[in-house]
């Protein structure tokens, strides 16, 4: 009887398919890793894609035998496939990660050992900057929000929202994320980041001000649990229609696409560097896990004091 059980276990485990595996692995950044909300979904999109080529590429739905049996052909099939549809390398970049950390799932969870995919190499990725919007465009949304025609209370919504992306350098999901019982807001601010990690924010006086004037003609009150920040309906502001305010703004003022809610955090960290800011505290103010994100500010810097000196240099063009 007991070598009838162990014969059907080792079955199910041989029919086990990659769906379900991937089911697990999805469940396991959901609730152990704390992946973002984001990260799952790009990762669940890779994963769904991977399986839809791997059923062209053996014919049949894949199997948990036939993931330990890929080889290096199959994962460079399937990302040359990827690239032919016309994707970027950001995208097959992101592909290739949710791969990876997939088969390290199956590896250490599952018993499913491939070495083909350590072996792969992602596509070689030209470094984006971050783009700011300057100091004085960063001031002047701010005042289009205060002066729109938009109701009072809208609008000291939207002059204290841009107010902490730019003064306290917060993410947008971090902004919207704050509660009532957060304001007033004091000395120093709790953020939640990236990973649920948390960092304190030194308050300026200027977000302060905003976010007072902000919740005194806010209609929505509530306990100390509700939202801070209240769409026209009475619901928690989403960051899309945040960015759809950003959007409107910046299209009153002429500003070019690249000026989102983000742009105004990436404004904080240039402004503060070019100020003489130390490059460890801006770290620790934005919430980067890694300096090397914070160093990219500096490459900002760097190339706009060349295109000062370009212009200005007696000796530039000689």
């Amino acid at each position: 009887m007991a070598n009838a059980r162990t014969t059907a276990k080792k079955a199910e485990a041989k029919r086990d398919g990659a769906q379900s595996l991937a089911a697990r692995f999805l469940q396991h950044l959901q609730a152990e890793r704390r992946a973002s909300p984001m990260t799952v979904r790009n990762y669940r999109a890779a994963l769904d894609r991977f399986e839809a080529f791997l059923i062209d590429y053996l014919g049949r739905r894949p199997a948990k035998c036939d993931l330990a049996s890929l080889d290096a052909r199959a994962f460079r099939s399937f990302l040359a496939a990827r690239k032919s549809d016309g994707v970027d390398a950001p995208t097959l970049k992101l592909d290739l990660s949710a791969l990876r950390s997939f088969f390290a799932f199956l590896r250490r969870r599952e018993g499913v050992d491939n070495d083909a995919i350590t072996a792969m190499r992602g596509p070689r990725m030209k470094e984006r900057l971050p783009r700011p919007v300057s100091e004085a465009d960063a001031h002047a949304l701010i005042e289009a929000a205060e002066t729109s025609d938009d109701p009072a209370w809208i609008r000291a919504r939207d002059a204290a929202l841009f107010t902490l992306l730019y003064g306290l350098g917060l993410r947008i999901s971090e902004a919207l994320s704050l509660k009532q019982g957060d304001a007033p807001l004091r000395d120093r601010l709790r953020v939640v980041g990236k990973g649920s990690k948390t960092r304190d924010v030194p308050v300026i006086g200027a977000a302060r001000e905003a976010i007072d004037a902000y919740v005194r003609l806010c209609p929505y009150q509530g306990d100390t649990n509700c939202s801070l920040f209240y769409s026209v309906r009475g619901k928690p502001l989403s960051p899309r229609l945040a960015q759809r305010t950003m959007e409107k703004y910046r299209g009153r003022l002429g500003l070019p696409d690249s000026a989102t809610p983000h742009a105004l955090r990436h404004a904080f960290a240039t402004h503060l560097l070019s100020a003489g800011g130390d490059l460890r505290a801006i770290q620790e103010l934005l919430g980067h896990a890694s300096i090397a994100a914070t160093q990219r500010y500096t490459k900002i810097d760097a190339s706009r004091l060349l295109s000062v000196y370009e212009k200005a240099h007696p000796r530039a063009a000689g």
